[in-house]
């Protein structure tokens, strides 16, 4: 009896490593891959060329700088609505909200976050589009805010679902002893708990933050796909193009091997050194936090 227990523990172990281990190697691969389909732009096209504001790859224009403004402004957009209102609305949850209330909104904001992307982008065409233009005065909906408020919509149930648990870890205890010193609800939750529970806030951030970067299919929809350089005051209510979109909407239509084919790689390429540049800063500063509060507590 043992002895099977032993080898069923034995096939268990081994199968959880190959598991852990297969997601480092598909990382690996897709890395390689990019390289492969992507590097052959550095040959074809000039750097001038390349990070230059004009992107009309049918005249020989690839340009990726616009591409990247774009990303930039809606991402940083998103990020500005997502983390307020996602640490906000974890908070209530874990914090303050009755059980009751728990219970309906926990599950409520897991089923929001798996909303189909196409569904909101559909959504901000044909509701949130035309009442911006109409409140603001614009001349099109289909703008860098419109992208925004949408992937901050998307980005809100991540940064709540893991805020929220991060919230729920902290041991009742440092609560408790809060309160018996003193301290208000509200001086318990901002010194105490928020504190405590940085290192999962963070991560929730993080990657709330990298699901608006990777993000394809509402971008598309609802920011206006004009490649234009977003550097002026306004290019916040002007329409955009982000990396995500240009592979998503010229990829079927390119020719394979072709120069316009690898900058495409490329694009990719670049936007997954910048997915991994956040995941590599957000995990150094949990493992910063991590390493400060053990110190502490050494």
């Amino acid at each position: 009896m043992n002895e099977t227990l032993s080898w069923k523990e034995y096939l268990i172990t081994r199968a959880i490593k190959v598991t852990g281990y297969s997601a480092i190697v598909f990382v690996v691969l897709i890395f390689f891959f990019l390289l492969r389909e992507g590097l052959p732009t550095l040959a074809e096209v000039p750097l001038s060329t390349l990070f230059s504001i004009r992107w009309y790859p049918i005249e020989g224009y690839y340009g990726i700088l616009p591409l990247l403004s774009g990303s930039l402004i809606v991402t940083l957009g998103a990020a500005l609505i997502a983390i307020p209102f996602g640490i906000g609305t974890a908070i209530y949850i874990a914090e303050i909200a009755p059980r009751w209330m728990r219970e309906i909104l926990k599950p409520l904001v897991e089923l929001l976050g798996g909303l189909p992307s196409v569904v909101l982008g559909f959504l901000g065409i044909l509701v949130l589009s035309p009442f911006l233009r109409r409140l603001l005065d614009l001349p099109t909906g289909l703008t860098a805010f419109t992208g925004s408020l949408l992937l901050g919509g998307i980005a809100i149930p991540t940064v709540v679902s893991i805020a929220e648990d991060a919230l729920d870890a902290v041991p009742r205890s440092y609560r408790e002893a809060a309160l018996a010193l003193g301290a208000t609800h509200w001086q318990t939750i901002w010194r105490v708990t928020l504190p405590a529970a940085r290192s999962g806030v963070l991560t929730a951030v993080m990657l709330g933050v990298g699901r608006a970067i990777g993000e394809t299919m509402t971008v598309m929809m609802v920011t206006g796909n004009a490649p234009v350089l977003a550097t002026s005051p306004g290019a916040l209510f002007s329409p955009v193009r982000t990396m995500t979109a240009t592979i998503a909407a010229e990829m079927g239509e390119v020719a394979g091997g072709s120069v316009h084919y690898h900058v495409l790689f490329f694009i990719g390429l670049v936007l997954f050194l910048i997915s991994l540049a956040v995941n590599v800063t957000a995990s150094a500063i949990v493992f910063r936090t991590r390493t400060r509060a053990e110190r502490i507590l050494s």
